[in-house]
Formats: C-alpha cells, structure tokens, sequence
C-alpha cells in the first residue's frame, strides 16, 4: 500500500472530501491503467489506487488516513489552525450551518407521510399484537422482555424501509 492514498489518487490530503470526488478519482485511474487495456495497463498504479480507494471510499477510512498522514509527519494532534471538524453534509442546511439537532425529529412526520404508511401501520400492529400475546403466553418469565425486545428491534430494523429518505440538501 502505498504511503499517502491520497497521492495514489491525485487527491489533496484532505478528511472532508466527498464519496464522489473520491470514486470519481479511482474510477478515472482504473480506465487509464487497467490491465486488461489492449495495451496492457499498468498494474502497479492500478494496483496502488484501488488499494488507495479502498482505504478512502468512507469517510470514517478518509479521516483515519489523514490522521495516519499526520502522524507521520511528526504530528501527534492536528494542529489547532488545521481543518476543522468535518460535518456530514446530510447535518447541514442549505446555507452551510449546521443543523438543529431536533432537525430529524420533526421531518419524521414528514418521511412517514410521504413514504409508506399503509406498511409501516401493519408493521407496528403486527409488533403490537405478537407482545400482547407473549405477554399473555409467558407473562412475568425473563424471557418476556427479551422477545417484546427483539419484536422492537424488529420493528426498528424493517420500518426504514417505508419511510421516506430524507430531504436532500
């Protein structure tokens, strides 16, 4: 792998770059080197970038290596007029500030408005009505808590998909 991912992708050596400057990046590298172009690539940049992709494709890999970049440049922290904390681009408005935290909570109605509530109805019902009855089956045993647990998170993991996606911004 090779020492700055960000060089191996002509990128500057930066947390707060985005998913699609970064793909965008590999994908134009991988074109150019591939090895099965007709004239046979070259395997070692094309190597190099989608080791250097693969280690920046996230946000979380982007800010790991840069903290790694300075580390090794003899930083123990960054500097205090260096970048500051990156915010998700979803955790701003329109104009560049940063969201209210209760910003999510009040397009809930919104996303389940606009998504599938027909869905997310039955689903609710359906959890409702399988806690009722394991509350009548085994009621007062320990394992009653641990099923009506599991039928929330049922219901949490299977309800995203009738909600509408957030708001672009």
């Amino acid at each position: 792998m090779t020492p700055d991912p960000f060089e191996a992708l002509g990128l500057p050596a930066r947390p707060d770059l985005d998913d699609e400057t970064v793909r965008a990046a590999w994908r134009q590298i991988a074109a150019a080197t591939h090895p099965d172009r007709p004239d046979g690539g070259d395997l070692a940049r094309y190597t190099a970038a989608s080791a250097a992709y693969a280690e920046l494709r996230t946000p979380w890999g982007r800010s790991e290596a840069y903290a790694d970049l300075l580390a090794r440049a003899g930083h123990d922290a960054e500097p205090a007029t260096g970048p500051l904390p990156v915010i998700p681009a979803q955790d701003l408005e329109p104009d560049g500030a940063p969201r209210h935290p209760l910003a999510a909570v009040l397009e809930f109605p919104a996303r389940i408005r606009y998504g599938r509530p027909g869905r997310l109805l039955a689903r609710a019902v359906i959890a409702a009505v399988l806690a009722l009855v394991v509350l009548q089956l085994i009621p007062g045993t320990t394992a009653a808590p641990a099923d009506i647990t599991g039928l929330i998170t049922w219901f949490a993991l299977t309800s995203r998909r009738d909600l509408a996606p957030p708001p672009e911004r």
